[in-house]
């Protein structure tokens, strides 16, 4: 037995001793018993002493020669034997030579010569093979390599003693004998018995033996055999003490010395308490299941070291293969897998072809464990794919072969080892990760903030390319996929993405072609994916970036990926699975097919605005809240719902009203008739200032200036988003007013053929001169679609090359009805004698151009405004 920390403590007595002696004799061996120790890698002897055969012819002195001479029967004289003439002496010596065979019996029966034999003894087993399996045990044949070595004995005393005691018996042999091994531990349960054949070895210092023989092994009880191994299984093994009790038949010799009860016990600790042995993997095949049988094969062969000097057939097996539950306590069923009959050769690494079959996987394997988001399976495939350790779990046995002893089926049954299980590191799985027809969502305006309904939300198509492992030759189809996405920018998180819902998904396989491998590539469309932002300060880089940067920003997302599976063992779920992707974002480029300069007004150039249908909605003496519809293209690749959004109009640094946009969609491209609403109120944002910038900025627009206005948002432009309202409100915009589309005049054409033409819409379109009824008229050109407003006041004049032509004051209210109308007939003060006039009254029945300026008063509901109007090039026909 091989031990490096055994401990020995042995007793032999004698049959035929006395009782009193035996009792003597144990206490006396019971101390240099326990400190000796011997092991099966005990180098052999070290040759420093000649042998003692080697020793005996060169050792004879005279004396001795003449004593051979003398017993021989003859001297040099060749006269009458010693014999008859000395047989005194004869007589003494052969009392002498039984005095030394008793002394040397003696020892051989004593403590002496059992502590030389148990410390010099070492036996080096060389081949342990088990020629078959008989009903009641198996057929073990054992060789190897016996030496007694007396360097290795301590006590100079029994070393000496016993190198020549052993010198006197040369040999010694064991007759058949029954060998039985206990387990005190556990109530002294017998392991098993070997029944060992005689045996005969030289015992002389360094003369080596070599053994053979078969001995029948019988297993003890298969309870107490399966309690030691679930012991050890479970780590509840720190060590474990081994009692070999045998009757041997000993002699030496012709001489009989008669039967003796030997005792050996072992204490195994540690790193002597075998482990299993180290495997590889060399080979894995996943594929449908074959032979009539439902669910996934597969083939693995594993190559298994074996350091060890055994031999053995072992016949066909058959295990069920499981893995952890919820709990490290409960394994769960995952398939079965079978080997055939196995040749296992000595110190020769085994390979072993293993056939697996999971039919079905049971509800347990795949549901979510409690105060988990992951399942058994997959937890256990994630663990493989990363490469880390997991463990699975082999309950053993059964025996396809019926021929196979009862005994081996009791002893196996019903033990499980866990077996360590070394994933395949397979890098990123999922090879791209991408995103596309996005579509954006702005959050409830009314939800509570930091809630899942107050994030902004992403509808879009994911792509994801799965590369599949070479080992996986099975019809895979993904039908549904979910994901927990982390959105960096410039290697720093900016956000959470949310797709905790499962979504519908189609899947496509790829083979495989030159150095790729085969893929499935998946896509699903999510829906209302909510964002959450983590970094207000990196948000506002981004948004920067897209604004002023004129480059497309790219956005990195590391996911967690779910893929709802269908394949031959049914349907089931890997969730967690590890990808990463880029997916760039590109900014409001100028429309000139690339991303532009930095100049925000380019950008919103692009957008190509245009504001038409104005109406009013509602009137306060002080505010308007006017709705009107948008045109506009959308230069980027996204799409976007707005629940609601607020920002403030600002001119020249006064705020005037808000515009507001509720529930619109924008797709990319052209859009039309998107409804917006502003609110109108100077005086209520600025008070008086506002007002008379208000009145100031509406003279300017109506006459057709150059106006510009500034978009800034602020603290409520998203209620639910304070952080994001204030992020955006770094960020005002200034662009040109939005022009008013107006109906054209059917009786005049589109305009393009006068030269004056500025391409622009003009509140007064052309005027009419009555000059013997000093008025005139004037077809307005009203930009609402179904408001009326109301001139309340009109003082203008209107000029002829900067010339006075005429003077119009009127404080008669009349009505400016939707689209073209024309003005009652409104006296004019003519400026006779002054070049203005001449002019006009040269034109009769022709048409010539005019400016006007004049100060108006406009109510619109119950809001009434004093403005400025400057036209010019008005066309007036001039009549009697």
């Amino acid at each position: 037995m091989e031990s490096p920390e055994a401990q020995w403590a042995s007793t032999r007595t004698p049959s035929s001793r006395p009782a009193s002696q035996k009792s003597a004799r144990s206490s006396r061996s019971a101390p240099l018993n326990q400190s000796s120790r011997s092991t099966e890698q005990t180098p052999l002897l070290a040759r420093e002493d000649r042998s003692d055969d080697e020793q005996d012819d060169g050792n004879r002195t005279p004396a001795t020669t003449s004593l051979l001479r003398s017993l021989s029967g003859s001297d040099n004289s060749g006269k009458t034997p010693l014999w008859k003439k000395r047989w005194p002496s004869i007589l003494a010596l052969v009392m002498l030579c039984l005095v030394v065979v008793g002394i040397m019996l003696g020892f051989l029966a004593t403590e002496g010569i059992e502590e030389y034999a148990m410390q010099a003894a070492d036996f080096k087993p060389t081949k342990l093979s088990i020629d078959g399996l008989v009903d009641q045990g198996a057929k073990v044949h054992v060789e190897g390599d016996f030496t007694m070595d007396a360097s290795k004995v301590k006590k100079s005393s029994v070393r000496n003693l016993g190198r020549f005691g052993t010198w006197i018996a040369r040999e010694a042999e064991t007759g058949p004998f029954d060998a039985q091994v206990y387990l005190p531990e556990y109530g002294n349960v017998l392991v098993g018995t070997a029944s060992i054949p005689s045996i005969k070895v030289n015992i002389r210092n360094g003369h080596t033996t070599h053994i053979s023989f078969i001995t029948s092994v019988q297993p003890g009880s298969p309870e107490g055999i399966r309690n030691i191994a679930n012991d050890w299984i479970d780590g509840r093994l720190g060590q474990i003490r081994v009692k070999g009790k045998a009757e041997v038949p000993l002699k030496s010799g012709l001489i009989n010395i008669g039967k003796q009860v030997v005792e050996q016990s072992m204490v195994f600790k540690g790193g002597d308490i075998p482990t299993l042995p180290h495997y590889n993997i060399t080979k894995l095949n996943i594929h449908e299941a074959k032979n009539g049988r439902k669910g996934m094969g597969a083939d693995a062969t594993v190559v298994v070291e074996n350091d060890f000097p055994v031999q053995i057939t072992l016949p066909a097996v058959a295990v069920d293969v499981l893995i952890e539950g919820c709990s490290a306590e409960k394994q769960i069923f995952v398939g079965t897998a079978e080997t055939s009959q196995l040749e296992v050769k000595p110190k020769s690494d085994i390979e072993v072809n293993v056939l697996g079959n999971v039919a079905h996987l049971s509800d347990s394997l795949t549901e979510v464990c409690p105060n988990s988001a992951k399942s058994p399976l997959d937890a256990f495939i994630g663990d493989y794919m990363k490469g880390d350790e997991s463990t699975i779990y082999i309950n053993c046995c059964k025996f396809p072969d019926p021929n196979t002893p009862d005994w081996a089926r009791e002893l196996l049954k019903d033990i499980t080892v866990p077996v360590p299980f070394r994933g395949r590191d397979m890098g990123s799985l999922i090879r791209n990760f991408s995103m596309a027809d996005m579509h954006f969502s702005l959050p409830n305006p009314w939800a509570e903030p930091g809630t899942p309904e107050a994030s902004p939300k992403i509808s879009a198509v994911i792509n994801v390319d799965v590369g599949l492992p070479n080992e996986m030759n099975f019809p895979l189809d993904v039908n549904q996929v979910k994901a927990d996405a982390d959105i960096y920018y410039k290697n720093k998180k900016l956000g959470k993405m949310d797709m905790n819902k499962w979504q519908k998904a189609n899947s496509t396989r790829i083979d495989a072609h030159g150095k790729e491998g085969p893929s499935l590539l998946v896509q699903s469309e999510i829906k209302n994916a909510p964002i959450e932002i983590l970094d207000d300060d990196l948000f506002s880089e981004v948004v920067q970036a897209l604004i002023f940067g004129g480059k497309s920003v790219m956005l990195d997302m590391k996911a967690l990926v779910s893929v709802g599976v269908n394949t031959p063992m049914g349907k089931f779920a890997i969730r967690g699975i590890p990808a990463k992707g880029s997916v760039p974002v590109k900014p409001i480029h100028n429309g000139k097919g690339n991303d532009g300069g930095s100049d925000p007004k380019s950008r919103f150039e692009a957008l190509n605005v245009r504001v038409g249908n104005l109406s009013i909605v509602k009137t306060t003496p002080t505010s308007m809240t006017l709705q009107v519809h948008v045109n506009m293209t959308n230069p980027t690749n996204y799409s976007a719902t707005v629940p609601f959004f607020s920002i403030n109009i600002i001119v020249n640094g006064t705020v005037l009203g808000q515009a507001l946009i509720e529930n619109m969609y924008v797709k990319p491209g052209n859009n039309t008739n998107l409804i917006a609403t502003a609110l109108w109120d100077p005086f209520t944002n600025s008070g008086a200032k506002g007002k008379a910038v208000g009145a100031e900025m509406l003279s300017q627009y109506i006459s057709g200036f150059n106006t510009s206005i500034t978009l800034q948002a602020h603290n409520s432009t998203i209620p639910a988003q304070p952080g994001l309202s204030n992020l955006l409100s770094k960020y005002p915009i200034t662009l040109p007013a939005p022009h008013l589309s107006h109906p054209k005049d059917p009786g005049n054409g589109d305009g393009s053929d006068d030269p004056d033409d500025d391409g622009r819409e003009h509140f007064i379109k052309g005027a009419t001169m009555h000059l013997i009824s000093s008025t005139a008229t004037f077809t307005l050109n009203s930009p609402f679609t179904r408001t009326t407003m109301f001139i309340t006041h009109m003082n203008a004049t209107a000029y002829y090359e900067e010339h006075p032509a005429g003077v119009i004051l009127y404080d008669l209210p009349f009505a400016v009805p939707p689209g073209l109308s024309e003005s009652p007939r409104i006296p004019v003060d003519w400026s006779f004698g002054g070049i203005g006039y001449e002019a006009i009254r040269k034109a009769l029945g022709g048409q010539l151009k005019l400016t006007a300026f004049a100060h108006v008063g406009v109510r619109i509901g119950e809001w009434n405004e004093r403005i400025w109007f400057k036209g010019g090039k008005i066309g007036a026909n001039v009549r009697l």
